[in-house]
């Protein structure tokens, strides 16, 4: 079973930057997005950024012009550079892979990563 790893978390000032790392413990094949998700206390889990294969960025209107996501070509860690940051920002911020393998439907999520933002 692939395992993802999330790091880079913290406690930073508002206006302040982090990078949020995502890496694979192995080399997943089918892979049709990764992407990161973040939940707040007593609040629902929602997407921030995503990237499908071949495709274009996908971001929240939230995050926009502040975050930015990329991978490495191998695909096995993604990344979240989180600019500008605000204290609405705080969450737990999760690593989502998903895809295709044998017409089946996997997905896979990290155990997430603190962020907290102080104004």
């Amino acid at each position: 079973q692939v395992q993802l790893v999330e790091s880079g978390g913290g406690l930073v000032q508002a206006g302040g930057s982090l990078r949020l790392s995502c890496a694979a413990s192995r080399r997943i094949y089918g892979i049709n997005a990764m992407g990161w998700y973040r939940q707040a206390p007593g609040k629902q889990r929602e997407l921030v950024a995503s990237i499908i294969s071949g495709g274009s960025p996908n971001y929240a209107d939230s995050v926009k012009g502040r975050f930015t996501i990329s991978r490495d070509n191998a695909e096995i860690t993604v990344y979240l550079q989180m600019n500008s940051l605000k204290p609405e920002d705080t969450a737990s911020y999760y690593c989502n892979v998903s895809g295709y393998v044998d017409y089946k439907k996997f997905e896979v999520w990290g155990q997430g990563t603190l962020v907290t933002v102080s104004s």
